[in-house]
């Protein structure tokens, strides 16, 4: 079998509360949980286990690769939600989205201070 993705462990300030703001923003299903993990399944079957480190949290990345619907629906619940978002990464054109790739991305911070990007198009 090739090598595929299947997970990563998140640092969450509070793994329930992270869990469920993409379980929301991402139309997706819970997960079975276990241990000190509250679990998030992607469609491909990544699964994202969110966790409380006893270590202070380091800003992380991470990009989502929504279709234009999807994309259209998580941009409307941030801006109802008043989460500040970034046309760039380097968070200089405040409230806009861009159209960069030939589709359209956005950048925001979750509950735990991480960088995250929504894309409609990948970059390869």
């Amino acid at each position: 079998m090739p090598a595929a993705f299947n997970h990563t462990i998140i640092a969450a300030r509070n793994s329930t509360e992270s869990a469920r703001f993409f379980r929301e923003l991402l139309e997706l299903s819970e997960a079975p949980s276990w241990g000190p993990f509250t679990n998030v399944q992607l469609a491909d079957g990544v699964l994202l286990p969110f966790a409380e480190p006893p270590v202070d949290i380091q800003m992380q990345h991470y990009a989502f690769l929504l279709d234009d619907a999807l994309f259209d629906r998580a941009y409307q619940r941030l801006r109802e939600r008043g989460i500040t978002h970034w046309a760039d990464p380097q968070m200089h054109r405040p409230g806009e989205i861009n159209t960069e790739h030939g589709g359209r991305g956005v950048y925001f911070k979750d509950p735990a201070g991480h960088a995250i990007e929504l894309i409609t198009r990948p970059y390869l």
